[in-house]
């Protein structure tokens, strides 16, 4: 069978390249004679794959010498726990709730501390970002946290906070690499690489020097500090070793096709075309305002549930796959992260023009 184009939001599409590539070193990595599965994590062949892994995702996003990478398990969501246990010195937090995991990290954080929600788009279902120029940080809060780009709802930060001094924490997991970024405006930038870098079951975390320290909320698990991960170099008990090598993988694969730059002009062309269709549709709309718009996660919708559903029935026999919308918006997702190739955008719109015409 031909492989399909997959709109999955996560565990999502990986670039075919990369693929290939594991397949061809999935019994004998390099002549070690073993998969990269099997191997210590102690061994110098995966020594190699770690911190070659670690220094392309630098050089990629030009990440500043005071802040550290960790490869961590868990995903995003155990973060939604370490961040206020490592970061909560004052117990006092500010959070901009735009979207479903925005507002499970708010709720995880009261477990630690006052939090305080300072803005929130939940009063029209997560559908754009509000104004964040002027917002009533508290003076005591150790951090504000965003969600950078809200894969369910389809919203993406364009202009960061003003957080008037205070350390921003941010989930990117479903705009990670996508475009340049200035890691040096974040204390702490983390977010799940299933979306947009590797397999699932991996979070990434790019933590500033100085907020990892051994001064943690009182309980804190071992595995649960920053510091513990720091200072054994991601290495404290064994890490998800394939994933990282995978990673490993599309660090370099975005480095052949030019670094963040040319992913985010890629990006942009390739929403383009999608938004361009939904804005002109007779049948089709998006569901986000327009300033607002993610590029790598598009929800659309009909406004017929039944409507909706063929659709979604159709487009997978026609091999465009996992575009039914998260339960809490209901229609369509096209999650378009940088590894779906431009023609698989183009595809997706043709079979919508032709849905149209057909279902009218």
């Amino acid at each position: 069978m031909s492989r399909v184009y997959n709109f999955s939001a996560g565990p999502a599409v990986l670039p075919e390249e990369v693929l290939r590539e594991a397949q061809a070193e999935m019994l004998d990595y390099k002549g070690t004679g073993m998969s990269v599965m099997e191997m210590s994590h102690r061994s110098k062949a995966f020594d190699d794959i770690i911190r070659e892994a670690e220094q392309d995702l630098r050089d990629l996003m030009h990440i500043p010498d005071n802040y550290r990478v960790l490869f961590l398990q868990g995903g995003a969501s155990l973060q939604f726990a370490m961040i206020p246990m490592n970061l909560m010195k004052n117990r006092v937090a500010d959070y901009i709730v735009t979207g479903q995991w925005a507002k499970k990290a708010y709720q995880e954080a009261q477990k630690y501390g006052k939090v305080n929600k300072i803005a929130s788009s939940e009063d029209e279902t997560f559908s754009y970002i509000p104004d964040c120029s002027d917002l009533n940080i508290s003076p005591d809060a150790d951090y504000v946290y965003i969600c950078e780009n809200n894969t369910i709802y389809g919203t993406k930060f364009k202009t960061l906070p003003n957080t008037k001094g205070k350390d921003l924490v941010a989930d990117v997991s479903s705009c990670f690499l996508s475009e340049p970024v200035d890691v040096s405006r974040y204390a702490l930038i983390y977010g799940g690489v299933q979306k947009n870098i590797g397999p699932a079951g991996m979070v990434i975390a790019i933590v500033r020097d100085d907020l990892i320290t051994e001064d943690v909320l009182p309980g804190t698990p071992t595995m649960m500090k920053y510091k513990t991960h720091a200072d054994a170099g991601s290495l404290y008990n064994t890490p998800n070793c394939y994933c990282i090598y995978m990673c490993g993988k599309v660090f370099k694969w975005l480095k052949r096709m030019g670094g963040l730059g040319e992913m985010k002009r890629r990006n942009e062309e390739k929403a383009k075309i999608l938004y361009d269709f939904l804005d002109e549709s007779k049948m089709f709309r998006g569901t986000v305002r327009k300033e607002d718009r993610s590029l790598m996660n598009v929800p659309f919708v009909t406004g017929d549930k039944e409507l909706d559903a063929k659709f979604v029935k159709e487009a997978e026999a026609a091999g465009l796959v996992n575009l039914k919308g998260h339960r809490t918006v209901g229609g369509m997702r096209a999650s378009i992260y940088n590894a779906m190739p431009k023609e698989g955008v183009e595809a997706l719109v043709a079979f919508m023009k032709k849905f149209e015409e057909g279902n009218l």
